[in-house]
């Protein structure tokens, strides 16, 4: 799907500032749309000095009536008699088109034209089309949306809608739809919404806030004596035509967050849109997000010191044994938890509940190596990346790696062949993870059958692969030179 930076790229030679202001257009596309209860799409001319038509790159449909274009219509052409009211609206003509009452006309809807003016000039057009109204009385609400819709896109036929400072935070601010208030010239409100009565109501406004200076109000009701003040200083800024970003305030038992928008067309003074929303509730899940996150790193945490103390122990146990064949297995016992430790050591850090595998395999396998048999001289090497794997996944797939390549540390070199390579090579796609870890050791027997030989740490193994990987491995000597290669594949579709 083309964006809009490719269609301006693609048809038009507009310097980079028209089609910066086009995009701060656009981020400002469905306030526009839901204030004016209209469907909007922003029109280029195909050529500079032409009349060859015209090419759709954006559009928008309101939240708050329903759409007269079902139809997705970015990339469209428009030339010919379909473009007469672009081309009018070009030449700072009045370009205004209603539908006939006896039905006429194809066109259903009331079609207006406005010139989007950058730099001086006409860079595109916006076409505004309303569904009739015809029979029906406007709400107050309604009203008061449709009058600071034509301001605001008067400020844009003037140039001076959306402001040149303004950034991409609005995208996180408040819409038409969460509470609008209209404030005049002085700063008072002349009308609110609905939901924006109920945002100053949880704020603890006692009455209507209609008739009053909003500023002064607000700053009242907003306890922290800093962000009451700048708040109210935003407000009024707003009325003597500074633009602000949002702000988000805690009053009382309620968070609210505020945006507020000047409105001068033809550069005269009308007053101010201020947009409330309670986020009350938004941020109240957010802070239980955020505890059941600390609490499950937290778990994290404590798991990882456990599975540490029972290492300890395995590791102070095997040194108080006499017996080789026990040390060994306690020490291979000390690998495993030590494996699955590491995990639990990551996630307790991690904000989401997967991990970089990359970062835990390369702080395994000097453990390994140090585990393994005081003749083995071999090193390892990881080639390829694992990327970022689920927390369940990255358990089994540790503990499997680690088993094999201790394992072709052990098995692969003996005292007369005691340095060499084991490699781990990764190649991660968007289906699987295949995965190979290759030795230049002794080499499998002849007769080495993977189902019928093999120790506890191959069974282990395969029963990880086939239990919690459902993957599949295998396991054979090198064709091109001594040693072993074991393959396993890893399915990631479907999982997180």
């Amino acid at each position: 799907m083309s964006t809009l930076s490719d269609l301006l790229a693609e048809h038009t030679a507009l310097p980079g500032s028209a089609v910066a202001h086009l995009q701060r257009l656009v981020s400002e596309w469905q306030l526009l749309a839901d204030l004016s209860f209209s469907d909007l799409t922003l029109w280029v001319p195909l050529e500079e000095h032409s009349e060859a038509g015209f090419v759709c790159v954006s559009q928008v449909r309101p939240t708050t009536g329903v759409t007269v274009h079902p139809d997705d219509l970015v990339g469209a052409h428009l030339d010919g008699d379909g473009a007469h009211l672009l081309r009018q609206a070009r030449h700072d003509e009045p370009a205004v088109e209603v539908p006939e009452p006896d039905g006429a006309q194809p066109r259903t809807y009331r079609r207006e034209v406005v010139p989007v003016r950058a730099d001086g000039r006409t860079v595109a057009l916006i076409s505004r089309d309303t569904g009739s109204r015809v029979g029906r009385e406007a709400s107050a609400l309604e009203t008061a949306y449709i009058d600071a819709a034509d301001d605001l896109f008067q400020m844009v036929d003037d140039g001076t809608f959306p402001p040149p400072q303004q950034t991409g935070e609005i995208h996180t601010g408040p819409r038409a739809g969460d509470g609008l208030l209209r404030l005049d010239a002085d700063g008072r409100v002349v009308y609110v919404s609905p939901n924006a009565a109920s945002a100053y109501h949880r704020m603890n406004l006692i009455g209507s806030v209609v008739g009053s200076d909003l500023a002064a109000v607000t700053r009242k009701l907003v306890a922290d004596p800093f962000d009451a003040a700048e708040l109210a200083a935003r407000i009024a800024g707003a009325v003597d035509g500074r633009a602000s970003l949002r702000m988000e305030v805690e009053v009382r038992a309620a968070t609210v967050l505020f945006r507020a928008l000047p409105l001068r067309p033809r550069g005269r003074p009308s007053g101010a849109l201020v947009l409330v929303r309670d986020v009350t509730e938004v941020r109240r899940r957010d802070r239980a997000l955020l505890s059941k996150d600390a609490t499950i790193r937290e778990i994290h945490h404590r798991v990882k010191n456990n599975l540490q103390t029972v290492a300890a122990l395995l590791r102070l146990q095997a040194r108080r044994s006499r017996d080789d064949a026990v040390r060994h297995a306690l020490s291979e016992s000390v690998r495993r938890v030590s494996a699955i430790a590491l995990v639990h050591d990551t996630l307790a850090t991690s904000p989401e509940d997967r991990v970089d595998l990359d970062q835990i395999v390369d702080r395994l396998v000097p453990m390994i190596v140090e585990v393994a048999s005081v003749q083995t001289r071999a090193r390892v090497r990881r080639v390829g990346s694992f990327g970022i794997i689920g927390a369940q996944l990255a358990t089994t797939l540790v503990m499997v790696l680690a088993e094999l390549v201790q394992n072709a540390l052990e098995h692969g070199y003996s005292a007369e062949h005691a340095t060499g390579e084991v490699q781990i090579l990764v190649d991660r796609s968007a289906r699987h993870l295949d995965l190979r870890v290759l030795d230049d050791g002794v080499g499998l027997p002849t007769s080495f059958s993977l189902e019928r030989d093999g120790g506890l740490g191959l069974q282990i193994v395969r029963t990880l692969v086939d239990s919690e990987l459902q993957g599949a491995i295998g396991l054979r000597r090198r064709e091109d030179r001594p040693g072993t290669e074991v393959t396993l594949r890893v399915p990631l579709r479907g999982r997180s």
